[in-house]
C-alpha cells in the first residue's frame, strides 16, 4: 500500500493556498493531483486538521463480532454445519456475512472448522 504524502508537503501546499493560489495552481506547483489539493483543503476547512487518515485495517469484523452470540448459538446447535450453511442461516436472522468472514471469525477464536474424512485402517502403515 502506498504511503501518505508528508505533512511538510501538505502544510506547504496549504500555505500556498492561504497565500492566494487556487488549489489547482498550488497542486501544479507542488506536483500533486488537483483533486488531492482540493481534498486537503476541504478536510482542513471541515475538521481543522489536514493529517492523513488511517490506512488499512479491518473495517468489518466489528459488525460480525457484535453478533458473535448468534453465530455461536447456531454453530452449537449444529456443529457439523458448513460455513456456507451457517452463512445462509445467519442471513435469515439478518446478518449478511461472507464465508471468508466466518472463517476469520472462527480463526480469531482458535476454532477449526476442518472435518477429517474417516480412513480405513491400513495393514502395512499405521494411520492416525
Amino acid at each position: 500500500m502506498a504511503q501518505p504524502l508528508s505533512m511538510d508537503l501538505r502544510s506547504r501546499l496549504l500555505a500556498a493556498v492561504d497565500g492566494g493560489l487556487s488549489c489547482r495552481a498550488a497542486a501544479l506547483r507542488f506536483g500533486v493531483a488537483p483533486s488531492t489539493a482540493i481534498r486537503w483543503e476541504t478536510q482542513r476547512r471541515e475538521t481543522g486538521d489536514f493529517a492523513p487518515k488511517p490506512q488499512g485495517g479491518d473495517m468489518r469484523s466489528r459488525r460480525v463480532e457484535e453478533r458473535a452470540g448468534d453465530i455461536l448459538a447456531i454453530w452449537e446447535a449444529r456443529k457439523d454445519i458448513s460455513l456456507d450453511e451457517l452463512r445462509a442461516d445467519l442471513a435469515e436472522v439478518g446478518l449478511a456475512v461472507s464465508v471468508a468472514g466466518l472463517h476469520r471469525f472462527f480463526a480469531r477464536r482458535g476454532m477449526t472448522r476442518k472435518k477429517r474424512l474417516a480412513m480405513q485402517s491400513s495393514r502395512t502403515v499405521p494411520t492416525s
